[in-house]
């Protein structure tokens, strides 16, 4: 028994030998495993066009922030709105007293009827005067006349008187007395023609009531009407401006004001415009360049996941600091639904002009200064310098690089220069196919 126990035991020690060394030769035996080429995805390099958009970052600002003031020393009546209320153009925001404006306006319309009737009298009184000078004229004209006729008469008696002394007729005495009477009468037609002279002067100086001094005193009692006048209509001005009401559509977000209190100079209200606003975003001068006036942008904010708003260009501002590289583009976008908020963070995305040339994938580049492609030649890698002209989502236009080349997409693959490699077999046959 114990010798077919130890020579069973043999017999299954031989056997585990035997097959250590069939499987040591089977390991011994087997082929060494193939490593292969890299294999990478390529893509020709060929004439297109891209079209590059550009991403700025800045906030809302509202389309106009009005500051409301008043110039009268009148308390406030009732002050109608709250911050944060909407308002409409021409809604009221607040009544100031206008009691003492209203008394003030009253005493100008009186004065302005006083001097009104002063008018009346005055243009009355100028017409009789008138009237009157021209009837004194007439007058002196008359008395001219009659000392004219007297002294022809008493003329042609001297003749006569004159031919009776050298007859011896009448005496020297007679002669002489009727001599005396002719030049009394010659003295009365000079007086009377002077008179004639002063009236007519003065009729011309009282002119007529238009001019002259009547025409002056008639003009004065009008001013005084028109300055009377004038000063109502300023009462009525200062009396409409004690109605304060929002100059445009807008949300008050600013009241300082309550009722009783003076306006004084301070703002009272704060009225900002928001059924559009501004997209005031930031960008430097490599980003900016080429955005025009009109140029469509999409506006997205983190605040409104989901939402894309458009609007449009309307200003491309210079860095306000001499020097410094941070511009400013204004977009004016259209806020009916409110959905935009004054200091939101927003981003815009705004178009460029479009480019044609030869053209690459955009994951081509070896880094970020997009400067360097690899492509393949006869199945080895080769790093290509190129200049990068404009370049959208997925592709870019280049300079410096032979159409046709086979451009390796991924330019991350981390391949070295000289490298062996296989290109992907769809890539291949669309190569050997154009």
């Amino acid at each position: 028994m114990v010798k077919a126990s130890v020579l069973r035991a043999r017999r299954a020690a031989a056997l585990c030998a035997v097959l250590v060394v069939v499987a040591g030769c089977a390991h011994s035996q087997r082929p060494p495993r193939a490593t292969g080429n890299a294999v990478v995805p390529v893509a020709l390099a060929e004439l297109g066009t891209v079209s590059p958009t550009t991403l700025l970052s800045g906030t809302v600002a509202p389309l106009q922030n009005v500051g409301i003031t008043s110039t009268l020393a009148e308390p406030a009546d009732a002050v109608n709105v709250q911050e944060g209320d909407s308002v409409r153009r021409g809604e009221v925001l607040a009544q100031l007293d206008t009691a003492d404006l209203r008394a003030q306006l009253a005493a100008d319309l009186g004065a302005a009827a006083s001097s009104r009737a002063k008018v009346q009298s005055t243009f009355a009184q100028a017409g009789l005067t008138i009237s009157q000078n021209s009837n004194t004229v007439n007058a002196a004209q008359a008395v001219v006349r009659q000392a004219q006729q007297t002294l022809a008469t008493d003329t042609l008696n001297l003749t006569r008187d004159a031919q009776l002394l050298h007859n011896g007729y009448i005496a020297q005495q007679q002669y002489d007395t009727q001599a005396t009477l002719v030049k009394n009468d010659q003295q009365a037609v000079r007086s009377a023609q002077v008179a004639v002279l002063n009236d007519v002067a003065q009729v011309q100086t009282n002119g007529t009531t238009s001019t002259g001094l009547q025409g002056a005193t008639v003009a004065s009692a009008r001013a005084d009407e028109q300055t009377a006048l004038a000063q109502a209509d300023g009462v009525r001005v200062q009396i409409a401006k004690a109605t304060i009401v929002s100059p445009v559509d807008g949300v008050v977000v600013n009241r300082n004001l309550n009722p009783g209190e003076f306006p004084g100079a301070r703002q009272i209200f704060t009225i900002q415009e928001v059924d559009q606003v501004y997209a005031v975003l930031n960008g430097a001068g490599s980003q900016i360049v080429g955005i025009a006036n009109g140029s469509p942008v999409r506006v997205t904010s983190g605040s409104l996941p989901g939402r894309t708003i458009p609007g449009r260009v309307v200003g491309v501002l210079n860095a306000v600091t001499p020097g410094s590289t941070n511009f400013v583009v204004k977009v004016l976008v259209a806020n009916g639904q409110g959905l935009l908020r004054p200091g939101m963070v927003v981003s815009g995305t705004a178009r460029l002009p479009g480019a044609s040339g030869t053209r690459i994938p955009a994951t081509a580049f070896l880094d970020t200064t997009n400067s360097t492609v690899q492509i393949v030649q006869n199945g080895i890698v080769r790093t290509v310098h190129v200049t990068m002209l404009a370049q959208d989502d997925k592709n870019a236009i280049v300079t410096g690089l032979s159409r046709g080349s086979q451009v390796i997409s991924n330019g991350q693959l981390g391949l070295a220069d000289g490298q062996s490699v296989e290109i992907v077999g769809h890539q291949r046959k669309q190569v050997a196919a154009k």
